[in-house]
């Protein structure tokens, strides 16, 4: 386990996902799909369950410019600025469920930020950054 630092915030175009985890890849596809200048941005998976415990699931990517998300008729979402816990994932595709595996042992760090969320950081098709903010 790592820390990372967002030294500022990050605005991001995000598509709920109707079907948790079962649409995931559909609503990146519908994004990717829908979005120019694809190789230009960052991509992010960010979670955190709803008052009856339910996990939400937004895909997302950068804005490029302001007000983007709301321009192209999608959410905007920011990602907080801060201190985060960490875990790099390699070869994840091979083994998707790692993920999950990997943000239940993150969120039993004592210092999470109780009003935050679980944030994936897509790299590369190979590589994801599990991330969650802590209170420092």
């Amino acid at each position: 386990m790592e820390t990372f630092e967002f030294k500022e915030n990050i605005e991001i175009i995000c598509k709920t996902v109707t079907t948790f985890p079962n649409q995931i890849k559909e609503a990146f596809d519908a994004l990717e799909g829908s979005l120019p200048n694809c190789e230009k941005r960052n991509w992010y998976g960010i979670s955190r369950p709803n008052e009856t415990g339910e996990i939400i699931y937004k895909a997302a990517a950068t804005e490029l410019e302001d007000g983007e998300a709301e321009k192209l008729g999608y959410e905007s979402f920011t990602i907080k600025k801060g201190v985060y816990i960490s875990e790099t994932l390699a070869d994840w595709m091979k083994r998707p469920q790692v993920i999950g595996e990997t943000f239940m042992r993150l969120l039993e760090d004592p210092r999470i930020d109780k009003d935050g969320y679980c944030l994936e950081w897509y790299k590369s098709d190979d590589e994801v950054i599990c991330l969650v903010g802590i209170t420092v």
